[in-house]
């Protein structure tokens, strides 16, 4: 039936209530539920949500190594959708236009982070699927200001793992310099299968590191385009220009510390990571750095966006129905997918 959001605004007929994945506690298995469809607010959209990516980050929060979900919670930040109601004030999109919502979901605009540039070191953001309910369901509303148009050359399966797989990505990429040339990748996962195409197109000797003996990653990897493919228990045949740690495994980041040249750049994109073991001085000389990415800034979803088709970006895929759900993250945390995991919603 058809029903007015809080304020005035504009919207579909939707029905009363809607299934969805929940988190009631943590450490615990989503359970279905009928829940009430929300309703956007100033500024907000309503999403009927087509499909929704399945990230580690998901992992994180439900295994308790996030420790301040809102609850109880709806997971998912990697959401497709048709916008089916608009909030007041909403002028970026329009009813029946198909868009994305990633991880972070809002910033305060105020903080001397955000008016300095740096939006996802805000002090007070919201995360899609963290602090604000995502994906893993039948509708979901969110920020206007924080949603990105979506490229025609992707359909719903093929573009939810760019929005944060590939987003991520992109930025702990971008943060390694802009003069690498032979670039390692520390996991060969949803991010991992996502930049490792971009930075083959754009010309970088690409070393994939998988889990030790995991030849048909390896194999994946080379498909690909990468120079070279092995166990992350190997040195490169040659040293590095920069490295990214794409899994959450601490001792990967010493692990990518010794296989860099001078002056080489490791970079950790994981929002959690097990702790970094203590390390000799002499692996950090000679002016390596080691760094982290945290969240992304809408800047770096706009680029990423607009560069994946270009590449064009190809990504793998293994669909689940979103009753699924626990399986999908069964099958992530167990390392049983090559490239990335959906739910396909509608």
């Amino acid at each position: 039936m058809l029903r007015l959001p809080p304020m005035p605004g504009v919207i579909m007929d939707i029905p009363k209530n809607m299934h969805a994945m929940i988190m009631e506690v943590q450490r615990q298995p989503l359970k279905p539920a009928e829940v009430p469809v929300p309703l956007p607010e100033a500024g907000q959209v309503l999403l009927k949500i087509s499909t929704c990516g399945v990230c580690r980050t998901d992992l994180h929060v439900l295994d308790g190594d996030l420790t301040e979900p809102k609850l109880p919670l709806i997971l998912g930040h990697q959401i497709v959708g048709t916008v089916v109601g608009l909030g007041t004030s909403v002028d970026r999109f329009t009813l029946g236009q198909r868009i994305g919502v990633p991880w972070l979901g809002y910033t305060d605009g105020t903080c001397r982070y955000c008016l300095r540039g740096q939006e996802n070191l805000c002090d007070n953001p919201e995360f899609t699927g963290y602090t604000l309910d995502g994906g893993f369901a039948e509708y979901a509303v969110a920020d206007q200001r924080y949603c990105f148009p979506l490229p025609e050359a992707y359909d719903d399966i093929a573009v939810a793992p760019l929005l944060c797989a590939g987003l991520i990505g992109y930025r702990t990429y971008r943060l390694a310099g802009e003069h690498v040339e032979r670039l390692g990748i520390y996991g060969f996962g949803a991010a991992g299968h996502i930049i490792a195409q971009v930075a083959v197109h754009q010309g970088k000797r690409v070393y994939a590191f998988t889990r030790p003996g995991d030849s048909a990653t390896q194999a994946f990897a080379r498909r690909l385009g990468v120079y070279w493919a092995g166990g992350s228990d190997e040195m490169p045949p040659e040293e590095l220009d920069a490295a990214l740690v794409l899994a959450p495994v601490g001792a990967l980041m010493i692990t990518a510390l010794k296989a860099v040249a001078k002056g080489g750049v490791v970079v950790s994109g994981g929002i959690h990571m097990t702790d970094i073991p203590t390390f000799p001085y002499h692996l950090l000389w000679e002016e390596r750095v080691i760094r982290s990415v945290a969240n992304l800034t809408r800047q770096d979803g706009e680029e990423f966006l607009t560069l994946a088709p270009q590449v064009p970006v190809k990504t793998e895929v293994t669909p689940y129905a979103l009753n699924d759900a626990n399986q999908a993250l069964d099958d992530l945390r167990s390392g049983k997918l090559d490239g990335a995991a959906v739910l396909k919603i509608a």
